[in-house]
């Protein structure tokens, strides 16, 4: 009897993936909830797991792009199980976990295989965390941590050759070698792609800017920020203030959380922001909902999960789904001034970006120098007038130079 491993369905807009690598190899003997691939949607990587134990053959190999519903394994459960093939562990059986962790190293997932890849370690002295003896990023982490403290004890200093690996890529510049590489396009960057040009081909997309004066929420933090984490354990950014300053602004100029749909115009009586995140497979952007019903705190909360939930890759379709409004912060790396792109069906999207000091006229006519950040707000001309759009980010303005303002309401 054979086991058909097909592509699962992990959300009813997603319709294909693409294999993104398997943890199994054919002919392996895999049991029951092994992790055996990952695949990778539009919206998030997912893992598939054995739905028994037998026999592995791979029918579709890794970086193919497949539809749900695709037959791209077969688990042979009649075949006869290989000498010293491992058993599943009992739970809480520490030492046949160690005892078998080493041979759980070809379920280590993406981001420990490429610390591993990257990296010496030696594995064989690590107790995998994970399930059936995996080893997790903290594992590794932890013991390339401990090997660098040890790393530092004074020892005696022996001369050492000077390393090849730095000479290697200039002599290859220098012989005049040119390579080129092609490498299929991940389904996320597929859709940003295609997302991105819809929302410039389907709507007026322009930008206003303004500038903000950060000294008062700058402060702010100042003086908080460790009652803040101490009370909450969650440290106090800027982004839950640029979020409750949006409320505001969206609250006084509803068209900016609105979109159109077709002859209509659907407004929204909640603010549902998205929040955008940089992964190392590209922007995701996971939605804060109800911020309108949320304190700073809450709002700070749920930024620290879905930077956590990014960092994993765990982000999943239902975070990232919904939204009436955007926050991007291209300031964290380091952009001066950008022009954000929307993100449909939404009609506008705000840009922070970077924070610094630049001689301001005060209104005394003094000159001091100021922590200033530029504001763009891009927006669909067909649902939001330039005179909206420059109200809105002088109600952002208004909130963020002064904090009080939040906290009241006006």
């Amino acid at each position: 009897m054979a086991i058909e491993v097909k592509v699962p369905g992990v959300g009813e807009s997603v319709q294909e993936g693409m294999i993104e690598s398997w943890h199994k190899a054919s002919g392996d003997w895999v049991q029951q909830d092994d992790v055996l691939l990952e695949l990778e949607t539009d919206k998030a990587t997912v893992e598939v797991v054995s739905e028994g134990e037998g026999k592995l053959e791979i029918l579709v190999e890794a970086g193919e792009v497949v539809k749900v519903g695709d037959l791209i394994a077969k688990i042979d459960t009649s075949a006869s199980k290989p000498a010293g093939a491992q058993s599943p562990v009992p739970a809480g059986n520490n030492e046949e976990q160690q005892s078998s962790s080493n041979a759980g190293q070809l379920e280590n997932g993406p981001a420990v295989r490429r610390i591993l890849s990257e990296n010496a370690v030696d594995t064989s002295v690590i107790s995998g965390s994970g399930r059936s003896g995996r080893l997790t990023k903290g594992d590794v982490l932890g013991a390339m941590q401990q090997g660098a403290a040890e790393a530092k004890e004074p020892t005696v200093k022996t001369p050492q050759p000077e390393p090849k690996a730095q000479v290697a890529p200039v002599a290859k510049a220098l012989s005049g070698e040119r390579e080129s590489t092609r490498k299929p396009m991940s389904m996320l960057r597929r859709r940003i792609a295609e997302r991105l040009l819809t929302a410039q081909s389907n709507a007026a997309i322009l930008t206003t800017f303004n500038e903000v004066d950060m000294t008062e929420v700058m402060d702010l933090r100042k003086r908080y920020k460790e009652a803040f984490q101490k009370r909450y354990d969650i440290k106090l950014g800027f982004m839950g203030f640029f979020l409750k300053a949006s409320v505001q602004a969206l609250e006084a100029f509803p068209a900016v959380n609105a979109y159109i749909d077709g002859t209509d115009v659907v407004y929204h009586n909640y603010c549902d922001i998205g929040v955008a995140v940089s992964t190392e497979k590209g922007l995701m952007v996971p939605i804060v909902r109800d911020v309108d019903k949320l304190a700073l705190a809450d709002i700070e909360l749920e930024i620290g999960r879905y930077a956590q939930k990014a960092r994993e890759n765990k982000i999943s379709l239902d975070d990232l789904s919904g939204g009436t409004f955007t926050v991007s912060n291209g300031g964290v790396f380091g952009s001066l001034l950008s022009t954000p792109i929307l993100n449909p069906p939404q009609s506008a999207i705000l840009g922070m970006h970077k924070t610094q000091m630049r001689p301001m006229v005060m209104p005394d006519g003094s000159i001091k120098a100021r922590p200033m950040m530029y504001l763009a707000l891009s927006y669909d001309h067909r649902i939001v007038d330039g005179k909206e759009a420059v109200g809105f980010l002088v109600k952002i303005k208004e909130a963020i130079e002064d904090p009080s303002r939040l906290l009241l309401g006006v």
